[in-house]
């Protein structure tokens, strides 16, 4: 199998850390790609016709995409039990998806000071996508404490994993652990991991 990827990609991360919990890994060939919006650069297009990353090529050439349905396919792959059963895999999807809200809500940001030009550029939008993520935030740690310090391992702990230092990445003057110290202790922690030290992104 190949996946497609870049080093800087928090939803590459999600997939990569996945892979080294549960033994993964040594299945799955890397190959960089890199672009933007306005410039696919070497995106692989033909297996996501929207231009992003991570993508994964089966053995057979099927692709799959997006993060979530790659991580999902690596889950029963494993038969890691990532996602939980019954009720409990509704609430861990979920927990997913509001991380991957925060990331795209980041990245739409980064986007607006990296590619469009400053005099286009519309701070208000700008502001509008941090409540976002402030707002996912708050809820993080008034709600979803629970799943993200439960027994075992889960996706949902993957997922706000990879997203909270992204933010430090991209974001670090936002402050996103001011008035959240369950969400900042449970992070600091989770970040010790083996698979989370092996996949921490370059800088820049």
């Amino acid at each position: 199998m190949k996946l497609f990827s870049s080093p800087t990609s928090p939803y590459v991360r999600k997939v990569l850390v996945l892979l080294r919990e549960t033994g993964q890994l040594d299945d799955v060939e890397m190959e960089p790609v890199g672009g933007t919006p306005v410039d696919p650069g070497t995106m692989p297009r033909d297996l996501n016709p929207l231009g992003k990353i991570p993508a994964l090529a089966l053995d057979n050439g099927q692709p799959i995409y997006d993060s979530r349905v790659i991580c999902r396919f690596f889950d029963a792959r494993a038969k890691a039990g990532l996602y939980g059963s019954g009720d409990a895999t509704w609430q861990l999807q979920t927990l997913e998806a509001t991380a991957d809200g925060i990331l795209d809500a980041a990245i739409l940001m980064v986007y607006e000071a990296r590619v469009r030009p400053a005099d286009k550029q519309f701070a208000d939008w700008v502001e509008g996508q941090w409540r976002k993520i402030n707002t996912a935030l708050d809820a993080l740690e008034a709600s979803w404490i629970e799943p993200l310090t439960a027994e075992g391992l889960n996706i949902g702990q993957i997922a706000v994993a990879c997203a909270l230092p992204y933010l430090d990445l991209r974001h670090a003057d936002r402050d996103w652990r001011k008035g959240r110290p369950n969400l900042t202790a449970w992070e600091a922690g989770f970040a010790k991991r083996d698979s989370m030290i092996a996949t921490v992104p370059p800088a820049g």
